[in-house]
Parts: structure tokens; sequence; C-alpha cells
């Protein structure tokens, strides 16, 4: 099997002005173009939460994209933790 296609997930905490400027309309977008599948949503705390299952090359450049951002949002840091997929998602959406 071609490495790029393993499967894998991705769980991301992204920090900096990313409430407010359009980030979680971005990571999903970007997420739908990419083909994977999970959810991205803001937390209380001022931080982005996004999970990504699929294939790992396209988690990475996922990851990419997020660390960029939309033109409005400054990311200051993105955790990164990479785990097994669940299986659980179906499709990739925004949480409230």
């Amino acid at each position: 099997m071609d490495a790029g296609t393993d499967e894998a997930a991705v769980h991301l905490l992204v920090s900096g002005y990313v409430q407010g400027v359009g980030f979680r309309f971005y990571v999903e977008r970007v997420a739908h173009a990419l083909g994977l599948v999970g959810y991205v949503r803001n937390l209380p705390s001022g931080k982005v939460e996004a999970e990504a299952e699929g294939p790992k090359a396209r988690l990475e450049e996922f990851v990419e994209h997020v660390r960029k951002g939309p033109r409005a949002a400054r990311v200051s840091n993105v955790e990164t933790s990479w785990k097994s997929p669940s299986g659980t998602f179906d499709s990739f959406s925004l949480r409230w």
C-alpha cells in the first residue's frame, strides 16, 4: 500500500486571532476540498479545535492550510496530535 493513502486522524488546537474571522468556514472548505471527514468548532478559550480523518498525505496538507489560515486570521500556534482514525465521521462539519 502507498504510504500516502494510509488512513490517519489529526486533532488540532489553533491559537491566535482565529475567531470571528471566518476561520471555521475556511477550515471546512479546505477539508471538503481534500475529501476529509471530521469537524471544526470554536472553543470558549478563544481557540479553534479541529479533528480530521483521511489519507495521511491529505491530512498533512490540511495541517499546512490550517497553519496559514484565511487572510483575516492570525495563527500563532497549532497544537497537532496524530492518532488512529475513529471511523465515526461521515462528513466534515461545523460544530457550535
